[in-house]
């Protein structure tokens, strides 16, 4: 195993566990440390964050690399998961059951558009 690929896997597998951790903590009522919980899942974030640019380092590529095709892949990918988790917190919060299944197919649908812009069309 190269070493680039070991540093992943560790920094990956920590990062998960710490954000899957802190995102139970959170949304748990019954555990009761939905602040803890919050910061938890931060760290977990910021430190999957960190494996992303450390293995671009380790790969000799630039951290970050911006272009117009990666600002309008990053803006869709943002909003269909927002719209996304609007519709399922319409429809599992607000007892609004139809307009939040259509707004999360809205939301799935902007996610699906990503796999044309990626790939590019051919």
């Amino acid at each position: 195993m190269k070493k680039k690929d070991f540093v992943t896997l560790i920094m990956s597998t920590i990062g998960g566990i710490l954000f899957a951790l802190g995102m139970c903590m959170a949304l748990l009522p019954e555990w009761g440390v939905f602040n803890q919980g919050v910061v938890i899942g931060a760290v977990g974030a910021v430190v999957l964050l960190a494996m992303l640019l450390v293995r671009r380092r380790m790969d000799g590529k630039p951290v970050i690399v911006w272009s117009a095709k990666t600002v309008g892949i990053t803006l869709l990918s943002v909003i269909g998961a927002l719209v996304l988790g609007l519709g399922m917190c319409m429809t599992m919060l607000w007892n609004l059951l139809v307009p939040g299944i259509l707004v999360g197919l809205v939301g799935i649908v902007l996610l699906l558009c990503l796999i044309p812009v990626v790939k590019g069309l051919a």
